[in-house]
């Protein structure tokens, strides 16, 4: 059961932790550097050796993190892929943020992650499994509808493989099979189709300690195309839209029925269900069982209790008044090339070392991405051209869009691009979900 332990969480306001940070690629800078600046002593890992320079002079580095976990109060894992870890380390009696063993299975392999949702209750779109491209060529053929390809496993990673269909014969996604099994028949070697349903793609998330979800819960919407009007390649994201919440119709048919199995698990940390929701249902699409990018550093826009503080209590397991503001928050990804893509040889000739010019000394709302502190000059690191994340926040979604923009517009950087049209939907979007009755 969850432990109630007010006055130690008053406590644990005044007392400073050390914080042990480990990331693959360099994605939780952010969220440390904030635990950082509310007084705590934090060192981050970064596995990926072309990120190492990620957060230099911004947070103190290690080189080997395991040698540092009996030195670490609290231990952050940023990504799928440490759940096996993780879980080994909470029975040795550790403090851990950072998923499951069932996390990780639930995230990278999609088709586990459908079958464990549907199990639960949750409605489900079929899809189907694929180890080949000519078997997949072969069901279309015989099975002609609109689909989405999803590559599945670490590939997935490669957001701008993930392909959706216009076309009802499918005839579109047989000819971008037919160009993956030429191009990268060696990357992908596992992928779904699953079948296109219309409606509105809402997430919903919120935080786990181990034995149930803090409240309030995250409804989330998140922009995936590179371009204005959701045009151009799928991305990792270029900004998303949110509001904290009370439980509600969407928590109650995706989340609310994980509680079980997450608590069996072990997990602790945000857990995130994306889903396509319509007048007939709830589709669950797929699982974010970690730190959502850009998600957590513009849930930060809307969340006032210190992170130390409560990344400490759910890693103990304990029960957290988690205090956000009213009203809405808006984060906007700005990037410079060869974002989405990877190719080192562009990022050396665009944007290597660039500085980052602050029109006027105002940094409020501006959140790490691959970032360095170089002579008090913030200048791009890395190799991936996610370079910033600014956040605005409102009592109206129009409001905190014009906050966001507001703060774009104080900054420069060589070739630095974004989209303008983030929070534009959300009219019609929340109509709709209001309309049907999944926003009380």
């Amino acid at each position: 059961m969850p432990i109630d332990k007010k006055n130690e969480n008053q406590n644990n306001a005044q007392k400073k932790l050390k914080f042990l940070f480990v990331s693959i690629e360099g994605l939780i800078g952010d969220l440390a550097w904030q635990v950082r600046k509310e007084g705590h002593t934090v060192k981050y890992f970064i596995q990926e050796q072309s990120q190492k320079d990620v957060c230099d002079g911004f947070l103190e580095k290690c080189d080997d993190w395991r040698s540092e976990v009996n030195w670490a109060d609290v231990i952050v894992f940023d990504d799928i892929g440490f759940g096996t870890v993780a879980d080994k380390l909470r029975k040795q009696g550790k403090l851990v943020v950072g998923g499951s063993a069932y996390g990780d299975k639930l995230e990278d392999d999609r088709e586990f992650g459908q079958e464990e949702m549907k199990k639960l209750g949750m409605s489900a779109i079929p899809n189907y499994n694929f180890t080949d491209f000519d078997s997949a060529i072969n069901f279309l053929s015989k099975n002609p509808g609109r689909y989405v390809l999803k590559p599945s496993g670490r590939a997935q990673n490669e957001k701008e493989l993930l392909f959706v269909g216009n076309e009802e014969d499918g005839r579109d996604v047989i000819q971008v099979l037919e160009l993956y099994k030429k191009n990268w028949g060696k990357k992908i070697k596992f992928f779904q189709l699953q079948k296109y349903v219309s409606g509105v793609e809402v997430a919903i998330g919120a935080f786990f300690n181990g034995n149930d979800f803090i409240l309030p819960i995250n409804i989330n919407f998140e922009h995936k195309r590179l371009f204005p009007g959701n045009i151009g390649p799928s991305t990792g994201e270029m900004g998303t839209t949110m509001f904290w919440s009370k439980p509600n119709g969407l928590f109650a048919a995706t989340l609310e029925k994980m509680r079980g199995k997450l608590r069996e698990s072990g997990y602790v940390g945000y857990f995130d269900i994306n889903t396509i929701t319509n007048a007939k249902g709830i589709y669950p699409l797929e699982v974010t069982a970690r730190f959502g990018y850009p998600h957590i550093s513009i849930a930060m826009e809307g969340v006032v209790s210190p992170w130390g503080e409560f990344l400490h209590a759910i890693a103990s397991g304990q029960n957290y008044e988690l205090k956000t503001n009213r009203g809405f928050q808006v984060g906007v990804v700005i990037a410079v090339p060869p974002f989405p893509f990877k190719d080192p040889s562009a990022f050396k000739k665009y944007s290597e070392d660039a500085t980052i010019i602050f029109k006027k000394p105002n940094y409020e709302g501006l959140h790490l991405c691959d970032v360095k502190l170089v002579e008090n000059d913030w200048r791009l690191a890395g190799n991936s051209g996610y370079a910033l994340i600014a956040t605005g926040s409102g009592q109206t979604m129009d409001e905190a869009s014009k906050q966001v923009y507001s703060r774009v517009a104080n900054i420069l950087i060589p070739n630095m691009f974004y989209r303008t049209d983030i929070g534009a939907k959300w009219l019609p979007d929340s109509d709709r979900l209001q309309t049907w009755g999944y926003l009380y």
